[in-house]
């Protein structure tokens, strides 16, 4: 079966991430060198549907390692939940002759492809390219290390101008549903207090917190992750300013930069290895699986794993939030 691979598709879906470009990259160069042809797959599923492929050699990939967002584009398709669409969507692969997968995403590509390839039969591996972080099967997510940067650094530029008018800030890092970045910015930014959705929010502990000596008279920090309990940061900050206004508050939300921008090496090196190890595990017979890398080695996980068992926070890390004081 692994053998008889000839051409393989790449795609891009779901949210954006630093490292996508990488990614293709090394799919598509693998692939070549492998003896397969690679197809790029325009807007994801949704592109598969319109059959929109482009052939895809060497100079295709070249100068976009370090580019942030995705040359392939990315969409969400609500068509691929229906069966009648992914019946055309396949009739798309045939007639084009790509017989082998892959796929960069996060849970919602991957349930998307775990349905399709039982459905046809069709070999599809997967690569984590999400900036939460929160996919069982790898240390790592592709554009979390260059999200987690893009928002440390905007954490430490908040401070300055907090300490120049002494003021409590709220900032809002992305993880509606994942604390990974919101601890880690908030841990490397020295944050008095980091709320996160793994953890219920007590807003009267939190005024306690603050008030207890926590707020400095030059600057202090409160990361709030946008899937917190008690809602993102404006939320906090009003339900905090209604029962403690000691203090000149502001909110600011970091949004989509974090999504942006040039990937850092960290995410680019993985975003390789993957890829590769995604083309790498297609030849071999390897299907309906995310590639991965956990203690430095390539794994594969089946895609129910890597969606069902989502990736925990370190019981480590919150010690270490709450050693530093900062984690309720």
């Amino acid at each position: 079966m692994a053998a008889s691979i000839k051409k393989i598709g790449v795609l891009t879906s779901g949210g954006d991430s630093p490292g996508m470009n990488a990614c293709i990259r090394a799919v598509v160069r693998s692939a070549l060198a492998n003896g397969c042809e690679a197809v790029g797959i325009q807007s994801g599923y949704e592109g598969m549907i319109e059959g929109l492929f482009r052939p895809m050699l060497h100079h295709d990939v070249s100068n976009i390692i370090q580019r942030g967002g995705t040359i392939l584009k990315t969409a969400r398709s609500p068509r691929f939940h229906q069966p009648e669409w992914r019946a055309v969507a396949h009739a798309k692969l045939v007639e084009a002759g790509i017989d082998g997968l892959v796929v960069i995403g996060g849970d919602g590509t991957f349930t998307g492809a775990k349905i399709f390839g039982e459905e046809y039969d069709l070999p599809i591996v997967g690569t984590a390219g999400t900036i939460d972080n929160d996919l069982y099967g790898t240390d790592y997510t592709i554009g979390y290390d260059t999200a987690l940067n893009t928002a440390m650094e905007a954490i430490d530029k908040i401070r300055d101008t907090a300490a120049s008018h002494n003021r409590l800030f709220f900032v809002e890092v992305m993880g509606r549903d994942a604390g990974f970045i919101a601890i880690n910015a908030g841990i490397a930014g020295g944050a008095e207090a980091i709320l996160i959705p793994e953890s219920k929010t007590d807003v009267d502990a939190l005024i306690r917190h603050l008030d207890n000596g926590h707020v400095t008279h030059s600057s202090s920090i409160v990361v709030v992750a946008e899937g917190d309990d008690q809602g993102g940061a404006m939320e906090v900050a009003q339900k905090v300013k209604e029962k403690f206004n000691k203090y000149d508050t502001r909110v600011t939300i970091i949004g989509h930069i974090q999504r942006g921008g040039a990937p850092s090496c960290a995410d680019r090196v993985l975003a390789t290895r993957v890829g590769v190890g995604a083309v790498k595990g297609l030849l071999q017979g390897e299907r309906g699986c995310m590639a991965g890398i956990q203690n430095m080695d390539l794994v594969f996980t089946p895609f129910e794993q890597a969606i069902k068992h989502n990736q925990d926070i370190s019981p480590a890390m919150l010690d270490l939030a709450r050693s530093l004081n900062c984690f309720l």
